[in-house]
């Protein structure tokens, strides 16, 4: 039998297997533990329920997200399964606020001298607890589509769309440039 430990409780009685504990990802709050890539912001919002509904605001200049401008807005709706991987912007800011079903958003920092360089974050996001992501500028960032319905979110740039040269960048979604694999 293997000796597996949980948090200074000693051996789980009866475990066979290689069992690891998971890293305390939440606090007392239901706030986000650990430190992001560098740039990255959450602003976690509320759902407002109405005598006819619920509204929930999707982006406030002063929530500090670091998008000074707002210059355009898209929806995206995404097959059960899909996965959207990996994208880069060099000049713009790119905002994802989930609306309907649930994704994964990952990030890689490729970025040389930055402090999280090499990091990989692992976002779990539905408009069940709506919260608005700021990624940076040279921040790779992929999606997948999480359950059994589409995933709609809500897409914020601070540089409109150029159709004669995109600030457009991709690598396939098995990439071995960036450490992850999505399922």
């Amino acid at each position: 039998m293997s000796d597996v430990r949980g948090a200074g409780s000693g051996p789980l009685p009866g475990l066979t297997t290689s069992a690891v504990q998971d890293e305390a990802h939440i606090g007392p709050n239901w706030e986000l533990r650990g430190e992001l890539i560098d740039g990255v912001r959450l602003s976690e919002v509320r759902n407002i329920v109405t005598g006819n509904g619920a509204t929930t605001e999707l982006w406030r200049r002063e929530w500090s997200t670091g998008m000074s401008e707002l210059a355009q807005v898209i929806h995206v709706a995404l097959e059960p399964g899909a996965v959207s991987a990996w994208h880069l912007h060099r000049s713009q800011s790119d905002g994802v606020f989930v609306v309907g079903g649930s994704l994964r958003l990952v990030l890689y920092d490729p970025r040389e001298g930055s402090p999280t360089a090499g990091k990989v974050d692992v976002l779990h996001l539905s408009n069940v607890r709506p919260t608005f992501v700021l990624i940076p500028t040279d921040v790779w960032h992929g999606l997948e589509v999480l359950g059994h319905e589409p995933a709609r979110f809500v897409n914020c740039f601070d540089a409109c769309y150029d159709y004669d040269d995109p600030d457009e960048w991709r690598l396939p979604s098995d990439s071995d440039e960036i450490p992850y694999r999505f399922s």
